[in-house]
């Protein structure tokens, strides 16, 4: 029997406000295996898989691993250019978020799949690979580099379409991609985005010199998420079911900082 993940668009939602409801649909499943290790019912608790869909105010996110100097601006002109900052438990390095960009947050438990990061990060690229091929595009791996490129080993043409940064805990994931669809590439040049400086970003926009309904990629990525992972994607329509960031809910230290 397949496994099932739901498919939830949040829509436009402040970064902080999706990252409590990641950690929030992380607990409850993290919950769901403890009961299951104590004796309960597997039909009855089985932990559920998600697939989080959003787009984000524009904002600047820094992974564990990345380097504040890669943010080229001060905190006065972020604040100038409403852009607001946020460090993460995420891995990787500084990227953007904003209007234009799909977002997906996979909520799973890969016990359920496989135990292998390594292979679990593949696996998303692969699905956003066959995505970019419908539209005619190539999209690669690059050598020791997460995420997806375009012509990744010729000099002076690589550019990142899609980038990666996830977090597991107890073999639950969250966070996941962002990959650019309309995205005002303009925001990338005050990041070095990735810790990437000799390399450029790109759009699935840019690459056709068309926008691209948001909707309709939304849809592709589904299926073939169903596809790489074979599971079942089950479609719980658009949702506003998250904490919103002003609540005193979201004022934990990992708070977005203006």
């Amino acid at each position: 029997m397949k496994q099932q993940i739901r498919v939830n668009d949040i829509g436009l939602a402040p970064y902080q406000a999706a990252w409590d409801y990641q950690e929030r649909l992380l607990q409850e499943s993290l919950q769901r295996k403890a009961a299951l290790r104590n004796g309960a019912a597997e039909g009855a608790i089985r932990p559920a898989h998600h697939l989080l869909f959003c787009e984000h105010p524009p904002v600047y996110t820094l992974g564990k691993s990345g380097q504040q100097e890669h943010l080229l601006i001060n905190r006065v002109q972020l604040e100038e250019k409403g852009i607001q900052f946020a460090q993460t438990n995420r891995g990787g390095d500084i990227t953007f978020h904003g209007p234009g960009q799909i977002v997906g947050y996979p909520i799973i438990d890969l016990e359920q799949f496989f135990t292998d990061i390594g292979k679990y990060l593949r696996f998303l690229e692969e699905v956003i690979i066959r995505v970019l091929a419908d539209y005619g595009l190539q999209g690669a791996r690059s050598k020791g580099e997460t995420g997806v490129w375009l012509e990744p080993d010729v000099p002076g043409r690589a550019r990142k379409i899609c980038a990666m940064g996830v977090r597991c805990s107890r073999w639950v994931t969250m966070h996941g991609f962002a990959i650019n669809i309309n995205t005002d590439m303009n925001y990338f040049d005050h990041i070095v985005a990735c810790g990437i400086a000799d390399k450029a970003v790109t759009s699935l926009q840019q690459e056709l010199g068309r926008a691209v309904p948001l909707e309709e990629v939304k849809g592709k990525i589904s299926r073939y998420f169903g596809e790489v992972f074979d599971a079942e994607m089950i479609t719980t329509g658009n949702s506003t079911e998250y904490t919103d960031s002003t609540s005193p809910a979201a004022s934990r230290s990992h708070r977005s900082q203006n």
